[in-house]
């Protein structure tokens, strides 16, 4: 295993171009030992080319990256010692699930009742060992796709684990079951596993630390209760959580209150420097309540429309123009025409130019 760090690490596609355009801006990264880490991020944000840029398929056109301190920057992806899995299964149909999981030790030439061990030990972390004796190219996508995984997991000496949208292909009744998994697998072997995927749940049950990208740069790097709880920008409070977060256009009042529409808002926030130009008010729908009468930190607002989610509700209520949701528990009476709604101090966040004050 390893500790892994970028340093000002940038890549460009068209280095040489007078007008060059970044995939990756530069950044600075250190993945713990060990950890567990998801990429997440919308489409051609940069999430997979960071991922490439450390398993050595990308040499970054700016930085270095290190490997337990040793720069691996122009180091090939073979000597980097590097398991990757990626989105589509990669395995040898030829050969049955056994050899496949034992190839990389035998090509590192083991010896055989290491290589049998060390197998059965994963087969048995894997749920494998019924499909030992069968053909790999007659197995189901999932099962594949773990014999792909496995094969990084053979070897005591590999530095991460990469994982490149590894649970696309799978059934979504057994993505959960798979992400469980690969969370038991960290803990026995302590193994640094970096996952990137596009899907926030995916993201929020699997690691501990999440690096959330955007068109090249990395916006928030934080646990998934951080990331929920406190978004650094709008863009975070929208593309994590379902529904995404409640954001308002408003303007400062005092030190620590903000008017949204014709409602004062006091929040934990201190707006005493701040301007009151591009300001909003952010608040997770889980956050509101409802109240019985118009008080501190409270709005009169109309009922648009509540939908059944089955273990709660979600409200849509409507404030001078504006469209507000509101998560209540499934047993809680939703008045058919206007409701009052408490946005907790504690709970709302200020945004200033798009980023968390």
């Amino acid at each position: 295993m390893a500790e892994i760090v970028l340093q000002n690490i940038a890549h460009s596609y068209n280095p040489q171009a007078t007008d060059k355009t970044y995939a990756l801006n530069p950044f600075n990264m250190t993945w713990v030992d060990g950890a567990r880490y998801a990429i997440l991020g919308p489409s051609g944000c940069g999430k997979s080319t960071m991922l490439n840029i450390m398993s050595g398929i990308v040499t970054p056109s700016e930085g270095k990256l290190l490997f337990n301190g040793s720069d691996v920057t122009a180091v090939s992806t073979s000597e980097r010692n590097i398991a990757q899995v990626f989105q589509f299964p990669v395995i040898y149909g030829t050969m049955s699930v056994e050899q496949n999981l034992a190839f990389p030790l035998v090509c590192r030439k083991y010896a055989k009742d290491v290589i049998e061990e060390k197998v059965r030990e994963v087969a048995n972390a894997l749920d494998l060992v019924p499909l030992l004796k069968k053909s790999a190219s007659k197995l189901t996508a999932d099962q594949k796709q773990l014999i792909s995984l496995g094969r990084g997991l053979v070897r005591d000496d590999v530095s991460a684990i990469l994982m490149d949208e590894p649970l696309t292909v799978i059934d979504p009744d057994l993505k959960f079951r798979l992400r469980r998994q690969l969370k038991e697998i960290n803990q026995k072997y302590q193994s640094t596993l970096i996952y990137v995927t596009h899907d926030q749940n995916e993201a929020m049950t699997f690691a501990e630390n999440i690096i959330v990208m955007d068109e090249g740069n990395i916006v928030q790097v934080g646990t998934p209760a951080e990331l929920f709880e406190r978004p650094q920008t709008t863009f975070v409070g929208y593309f994590i959580g379902a529904p995404a977060m409640n954001f308002f256009e408003c303007e400062c009042v005092d030190a620590q209150t903000v008017a949204f529409g014709s409602a004062k808002i006091a929040t934990q926030t201190n707006l005493e420097k701040v301007k009151t130009k591009n300001l909003k008010l952010g608040i997770r729908s889980e956050y509101i309540t409802l109240t019985n009468s118009v008080g501190g930190n409270t709005l009169r607002a109309s009922v648009q429309n509540v939908e059944d989610m089955g273990n709660n509700k979600l409200l849509t209520a409507i404030f001078e123009g504006n469209s507000i949701k509101i998560k209540v528990k499934r047993e809680v009476e939703v008045p058919e025409d206007i409701v009052f709604l408490k946005f907790p101090a504690e709970h709302c966040c200020v945004y200033q130019n798009e980023k968390l004050l």
